[in-house]
């Protein structure tokens, strides 16, 4: 059982993730054990890697899909208490981290985005290349189903959510044919009304025409963006001083909050014009990546999902100033 787990899910940039934690999780010289958070643990092929390479380094791995910690715990099982699987959603981490652990951590990763285990799975639909309920929950247990959306949402939000999740220029057309198609409830049903919804011209290019309308549901039934945009405070505040955090996104919308929340902590709060900047605005996190880093061409050839993927990562480099702190560890209080 745990060889087909790693058979369904190839890590995505997983050499370049080793790299960048390796001087936090394992300093040369330093003994004593070390934390990772892996935020989004999905079936565990991150987490396996870091706990093979690294010896004396315990993993705490949080998801919010039962299915996947089952699997994931099976495949991580051979490593002990060195590894401690978490149901949570990924914006609890500060809870999670001051339970399990107490305090700071040295390591975060969070790889965002579906899993290859849902995307696998027909039936939860979250691929539009298979019939199937039109579900896309990551938790089966939280209330809200695809179908919710697309069957009791006014227009309005529809075209909202496939215009700003999705960035559908045809949010519009799209939004009243599902409408007027009401009520759906399977996924090939949901692709049939976007193709039909899309100009013949737009449909020539591009890949499935619904794939940004599923990408846009989706973000909506588990209000992915709205959880990214409460984790990352959240995960930057677990991380010890010299601690670092790698996060890989698959969209423009995520990058750009994983961006903003990273450059935020890497540049000066000082107010422009003041002749010497005050202790209390320096940075508190250092780059370790020029932009986004993406996957070579070898990469995406073996890994199609790997083909989107856009990493970044800093270093902590002194605790957040008490003006820019939005969050706070109760280890800290």
């Amino acid at each position: 059982m745990p060889d087909r787990t790693a058979a369904r899910h190839v890590p995505v940039l997983l050499e370049r993730c080793l790299e960048l934690l390796a001087p936090a999780v394992a300093p040369p010289g330093e003994a004593g054990e070390r934390v990772l958070v892996d935020m989004t643990l999905g079936l565990g092929g991150h987490a396996e890697a870091f706990l093979a390479r690294f010896p004396a380094l315990r993993v705490v791995g949080i998801d919010r899909d039962p299915e996947a910690l089952r699997l994931a715990r099976e495949r991580l099982a051979c490593f002990g208490d060195r590894f401690t699987a978490v149901q949570a959603v990924y914006d609890e981490v500060l809870d999670v981290v001051a339970d399990v652990v107490g305090g700071p951590v040295h390591g975060v990763l969070a790889d965002l985005g579906v899993s290859s285990m849902q995307l696998d799975e027909t039936e939860r639909g979250f691929a539009y290349a298979h019939d199937a309920p039109l579900d896309m929950r990551m938790d089966p247990t939280s209330p809200r189903t695809a179908a919710d959306v697309l069957n009791t949402y006014p227009e309005a939000d529809l075209v909202r959510i496939l215009r700003t999740y999705g960035e559908e220029r045809f949010a519009a057309r799209i939004a009243r044919a599902v409408v007027a198609a009401r009520p759906l409830t399977r996924t090939s049903e949901l692709v049939s009304v976007v193709r039909s919804a899309i100009p013949a011209a737009a449909r020539t290019t591009g890949g499935n025409p619904a794939k940004r309308t599923f990408q846009a549901v989706r973000i909506e039934v588990n209000d992915e963006l709205g959880t990214l945009e409460r984790a990352l405070p959240a995960a930057l505040e677990c991380v010890a001083v010299g601690g670092r955090i790698v996060v890989l996104a698959y969209h423009s919308l995520e990058d750009r909050l994983v961006k903003r929340a990273l450059a935020r902590g890497a540049t000066s709060s000082a107010p422009p014009g003041l002749p010497v900047e005050p202790e209390t605005h320096r940075p508190y996190l250092r780059l370790l990546t020029r932009g986004a880093e993406q996957a070579d061409e070898a990469e995406r050839a073996a890994n199609p999902r790997s083909s989107s993927v856009r990493l970044r990562a800093a270093e902590r480099t002194r605790p957040t100033p008490d003006h820019l702190r939005t969050v706070t560890g109760r280890w800290a209080a």
